[in-house]
């Protein structure tokens, strides 16, 4: 259809998000007969614990829980997500002012760069990185500065490199630990060196931390570090750790002025989530420890062994160490790029996984394999490699 109407022109600095479309291709190959399996997303592929889901289930029955709720969360769910920070990181948060639900860490990307950035100014965003870092600074207005992870350095940010550079105009400085895609784990040290950047550059440190317990049973925070909370925000999310992605509950944690600053923008845009699911949600953060051992340890232990021997089948290196529900691993030089890897593996072993230039250059020789698929599909995926390649 020919119209003399034109979009916006901030569409012209973004694409449509890779797995949005790469999903669609993979959609018409499955009605094709292809029966593709996707080690793509990182979306769990188990429930909640039972008891969430029973807490849901009996409110939603209720005749008076189904109206607008406020912005900033009911009082249960603050207090559950307070309780969770002190029994699990041993971080004491103030309930009342210094948590904010989210509807998911995009809606709090989107959130915190409106209440901190101004057009014009500049953000850090780490190479390779989650890409909604880097497409909502630009959706916003907001002049992108990457900064890179390199695996010499442990996928961690090279602070004499960041010492050097003219960071006048930098707002906001993302980190993601447990990284994703690298699985590179989270350490105090880091986290103090990234609070006292943060204090002397005068640059606000948003820290991304939903992989925190995916084989790790060792969870920290970057609010672990003293006075991090005058510097520093901490995203939190139940969709990896608590499995549930599409009820779209996450959290952040910081000092009771920022939190005001983003409730400022997030209360003109949106309202508060369904009364029963937060609820629902307040329980799963009581979730016991032998819950979390099985959800977030044991399950993922079994499917990482099928993963690696993925990887190696495809003559990848990868660290051991990593954490995390993927596994990160560099291709042979033999292939010219790493989609000629991936496409291969897609039409002829009928397998997805995610090219990992999506996330950078530093990630254009890597390949990520996620972990949310039951061991026979991972099974089944290793033997068509096997076959087929």
């Amino acid at each position: 259809m020919k119209t003399k109407i034109q979009p916006a022109t901030r569409l012209n600095a973004v694409n449509e998000y890779y797995f949005s479309k790469k999903l669609k291709e993979i959609a018409v190959l499955n009605a094709e007969g292809k029966d593709i399996i996707s080690l793509g997303i990182g979306s769990p592929d188990m429930p909640p614990s039972a008891e969430t889901i029973d807490v849901l289930c009996e409110n939603a029955k209720k005749e008076n829980a189904h109206g607008y709720q406020p912005t900033v969360g009911i009082p249960e769910l603050r207090q559950a997500m307070a309780s969770f920070y002190k029994r699990w990181y041993d971080v004491d948060l103030n309930p009342a002012t210094e948590i904010q639900p989210l509807i998911g860490s995009k809606e709090g990307i989107l959130h915190v760069t409106l209440a901190l950035a101004n057009v014009g100014d500049q953000v850090l965003v780490p190479n390779p990185g989650y890409p909604t870092y880097t497409s909502l600074s630009k959706i916003l207005g907001c002049e992108v500065v990457n900064y890179d992870l390199l695996p010499e350095n442990n996928w961690e940010p090279d602070f004499e490199t960041l010492e050097k550079m003219d960071l006048s105009r930098v707002k906001i400085m993302w980190t993601n630990y447990p990284n994703m895609p690298t699985g590179a784990n989270a350490t105090l040290d880091l986290y103090a060196r990234l609070v006292d950047f943060a204090k002397r550059k005068n640059i606000i440190v948003v820290n991304d931390n939903p992989y925190s317990f995916i084989l790790n049973r060792k969870p920290i925070s970057i609010l672990n570090i003293p006075n991090a909370k005058n510097y520093c925000i901490e995203f939190n999310s139940m969709s990896k750790s608590h499995n549930m992605p599409g009820w779209r509950v996450g959290m952040l944690a910081t000092n009771a002025e920022f939190v005001q600053w983003i409730l400022k923008i997030k209360s003109n845009i949106d309202s508060g989530m369904f009364r029963p699911l937060q609820l629902a949600a307040a329980q799963a953060y009581n979730n016991s420890e032998t819950w979390h051992e099985e959800a977030n340890f044991n399950v993922y232990s079994r499917r990482r062994k099928l993963a690696e021997k993925i990887m190696n089948e495809l003559g990848c290196e990868f660290d051991k160490n990593q954490v995390g529900m993927f596994l990160w691993g560099r291709i042979p030089e033999s292939y010219s790029d790493v989609e000629e890897l991936t496409e291969k593996v897609l039409h002829k072993a009928r397998v997805f996984i995610t090219p990992g230039f999506i996330f950078g250059s530093n990630g254009s020789r890597y390949v990520r394999i996620s972990l949310c698929a039951k061991e026979e599909k991972l099974l089944e995926a290793l033997n068509r490699i096997k076959q087929n390649l």
